[in-house]
């Protein structure tokens, strides 16, 4: 069995051992140990991790290291699929070069005003973190160049790519003629992941790390099957139990979102929701309630959910059952972080939903336990189906 290294035998400055050490990180996660030394070396990587195993770490560390800070010129580019994850890399990342002020990190991206981010373009950053069509209009703009980019890391590529900005990244990466590496960091590999690398990178060092009991959220997950237009009363039920302090909802659309926001307010119950139509300082000041407490319902899309990063949330509502195999994954993933238990309620209200919760348990490999309300409104386990027997040959 291989030795784990220390952050310094990978190659890391002191500096850098001395700001994780002050953030309470002392050994390198898997992802970060396989990936450090190959991006340090201006080798392009295609790694496969979960959700919470360091990969902000893993490649901005690199990043970071390789800056020239007598060159005022963008060398560092981070792309990220959603603004709420391009400002928590960003926030990593000046956590990493608190002990250099030479440093510099500018996060751009859509939903803010242009002006405060020409602001911060103008004090010649080194390392840039972007949504791709923020990127695009930034540059279009010229209001930052490419040219001297030589690192570029894709960041939940697989999501970024299934958002619909394929067309958006391949018309970055074309302008960057310059780059020495590129970094594609996902969750899962989907095929346009494959595409993205077979187009851009060459002789790639591939990582997978597997989920473990390290880092695989320690979650109990539960169906409840009720009427379609009884969803909202079992969802209430739910929340009036008192169990759960801090509670994500999820819908499919943003129309279901701000419905439900409305009508739970309705309700009593302190609820706001985050989807796509929402104004970014709506949503930040939504996050930043929601992280403290203050609001213990937040009701959020796929899309609008990606970044959220609250370690103690106590529960999640499939409030529709996802389209897509991954997002369930990604939506339970937002509780039992921090080693902390979590618990997922899934509501089911017709055939064709049950049908696509029983491919999503046997495609993850997930027990999801079936619940009902009893005559008193308490939530308990539905009783055993009997297997229907085999039909009788005919001879």
């Amino acid at each position: 069995m291989e030795t784990r290294k220390t952050f310094r035998e990978l190659g890391v400055s002191e500096k850098i051992v001395q700001a994780l050490e002050k953030q309470g990180v002392g050994m390198p996660t898997q992802v970060q140990q396989e990936a450090i030394g190959p991006l340090m070396q201006w080798r392009d990587v295609l790694a496969k991790a979960p959700t919470g195993t360091g990969k902000t770490f893993a490649f901005g560390i690199p990043m970071i290291e390789h800056v020239d800070t007598t060159c005022p010129d963008l060398q560092g580019l981070i792309l990220a699929p959603t603004r709420e994850l391009a400002i928590q890399i960003g926030d990593e990342l000046r956590g990493l070069i608190a002990e250099n002020s030479d440093i510099r990190v500018a996060v751009i991206y859509g939903g803010q005003r242009l002006e405060p981010q020409i602001k911060s373009l103008q004090r010649n950053p080194q390392i840039v973190v972007a949504t791709p069509g923020r990127l695009m209009d930034h540059f279009n703009r010229k209001n930052l160049r490419l040219n001297k980019i030589r690192t570029v890391i894709l960041d939940e590529a697989d999501r970024m790519l299934d958002m619909g900005f394929f067309d958006d990244v391949t018309k970055i990466l074309n302008r960057i003629q310059n780059r020495k590496n590129l970094g594609l960091f996902s969750a899962t590999i989907s095929q346009e992941v494959m595409t993205v690398s077979w187009m851009y990178q060459r002789d790639e060092v591939e990582i997978t790390v597997e989920p473990t009991q390290e880092n695989k959220p320690d979650i109990d997950q539960y169906s409840i099957t009720v009427p379609r237009l009884e969803k909202e009363m079992a969802m209430l039920s739910i929340l009036r139990s008192g169990a759960f302090e801090r509670v994500i909802v999820f819908c499919n659309t943003k129309v279901m979102c701000q419905r439900l926001s409305d009508d739970l307010r309705r309700a009593g119950i302190r609820a706001d929701c985050l989807h796509g139509d929402i104004k970014q300082a709506t949503r930040e000041k939504t996050m930043a309630e929601f992280r403290s407490g203050k609001l213990p319902v937040l009701i959020a899309t796929d899309v609008a959910s990606r970044g959220i990063d609250v370690d103690d949330v106590d529960g999640v509502i499939n409030y529709d059952v996802p389209d897509e195999n991954e997002y369930y994954t990604h939506r339970i993933g937002r509780t039992g972080r921090a080693r902390k238990k979590g618990i997922s309620f899934t509501l089911i209200g017709s055939f064709p939903e049950k049908a696509k919760l029983d491919e999503i348990a046997k495609f993850g490999e997930f027990e999801i336990k079936p619940m009902i309300f009893d005559e008193y409104g308490c939530l308990v386990p539905a009783p055993a189906q009997e297997k229907p027997a085999p039909p009788r040959k005919r001879f």
